[in-house]
């Protein structure tokens, strides 16, 4: 069983879903904040949860309960909180408790599929992080016709604006109405990085949709739709980020010496 370990104040708060870290560090400062009865006003004030007692202007700062949630964005609608010019944000098609948790790597407007949204800051930004190489998987319908030599291309890699890019997978799917189909699986989470892949080499993206995002897969969610995630995907995305936690302490393997 794993044992609560100390966290910054401020990071307590900010989980608590009260206030921002920033917003917490100016609360802490103004003496509003009180741990075990006393103000705590030094930035690097830790505390043990569970055991200490967290309070702003008397009331009691309890974690909230860490959520997880598997959304089908559909096109058109927007990864963000507001949008200036009236367009439909992930947040008007969810329920009104979802607006305390954030999204994690991000789609365009024009594509569609799996966002996870999620009030665990510390597991999501690790997920999301390119160091972590987690992978991503999309269904893509390309201008076509795709031939071996456009998927011999793909898997060799193309060179992008801003580096090299070279999909772990990619495989022909049977085409249909929507245009030709092709399935890529990344572990950068590059901005736009399958619509420039297919439009360097001749095909554009005329619709893309991602279906997996790590252990997290969208399954038969209807646009617009969203469930609970599983705690098996929750227990495999964890694994990922210890897994990745101790590569990054071991370092590289060293060199032999002649």
């Amino acid at each position: 069983m794993n044992e609560a370990r100390p966290v910054r104040l401020q990071k307590y708060i900010s989980q608590a879903g009260v206030a921002s870290r920033r917003q917490a560090e100016r609360l802490m400062l103004e003496g509003r904040v009180l741990v075990n009865g006393e103000p705590a006003t030094e930035m690097g004030v830790r505390v043990l949860p569970g055991r200490d007692t967290v309070s702003l202007d008397g009331r009691i700062v309890e974690p909230a309960r860490q959520r997880w949630i598997v959304f089908h964005k559909p096109p058109g609608v927007l990864c963000t909180r507001t949008d200036p010019h009236g367009g439909r944000t992930v947040y008007d098609l969810l329920p009104k408790w979802v607006s305390g948790l954030r999204y994690v790597g991000r789609l365009d407007r024009d594509t569609s599929g799996l966002l996870l949204l999620t009030n665990d800051g510390d597991t999501a930004a690790a997920l999301a992080h390119p160091s972590r190489q987690v992978e991503r998987e999309y269904v893509a319908r390309v201008e076509g016709p795709l031939t071996a030599r456009d998927l011999r291309a793909l898997r060799r890699g193309v060179q992008l604006e801003d580096g090299f890019a070279r999909p772990r997978r990619v495989r022909k799917v049977e085409p249909n109405e929507d245009g030709w189909g092709i399935t890529m699986v990344l572990a950068e989470g590059r901005k736009r990085e399958v619509r420039r892949i297919m439009k360097t080499v001749g095909h554009p993206v005329l619709r893309l949709v991602r279906t997996r995002f790590g252990p997290f897969r969208l399954g038969g969610i209807a646009p617009g739709g969203w469930r609970l995630a599983h705690s098996r995907e929750l227990e495999e995305a964890r694994a990922i980020v210890r897994s990745s936690r101790r590569i990054r302490r071991r370092g590289p393997p060293g060199r032999a010496h002649a």
